[in-house]
């Protein structure tokens, strides 16, 4: 008899939410969100959001500010104790502009279960990897 994990593959997880992101499936982003959580996007200047409303209106603003909107994921570490390190680069582009926005970055992602409880975006690729491995370490 096989024994399955009952803990998510959180890199699997957050690989989908990417997935969402980039069909520009705000349903299907939604879906990774609970009442609790938080999008953090203040290192950006972009403050902090709370709950799946107030999520979902800040995303939809963003990406909806774009014509075309793509992320391309370099990398995905699983820390353990939930948290998850993403390095990757938004590339957008708006019509009426000669100039493609490419912003690299590195989100960090604390899963409980399969919610994303809080997910912080970090200009400073060394800064998101220092806070995402003391969150790691101070969550086991």
């Amino acid at each position: 008899m096989s024994e399955q994990s009952t803990t998510p593959n959180l890199v699997e997880l957050t690989r989908r939410l990417f997935w969402s992101v980039n069909e520009g499936d705000f349903d299907g982003m939604m879906s990774f969100f609970g009442d609790d959580s938080v999008w953090d996007v203040r290192p950006w200047g972009l403050g902090a959001h709370f709950g799946t409303a107030a999520i979902r209106q800040f995303l939809e603003q963003w990406m909806g500010s774009f014509d075309e909107y793509q992320v391309e994921v370099e990398e995905m570490l699983d820390l353990g104790n939930g948290v998850v390190l993403v390095i990757a680069t938004q590339y957008a582009h708006s019509a009426g502009s000669r100039s493609q926005l490419r912003l690299r970055y590195a989100p960090v992602f604390v899963w409980a279960g399969e919610v994303a409880v809080e997910v912080t975006h970090y200009r400073d690729i060394d800064e998101a990897q220092a806070a995402a491995g003391r969150l790691a370490e101070s969550r086991g």
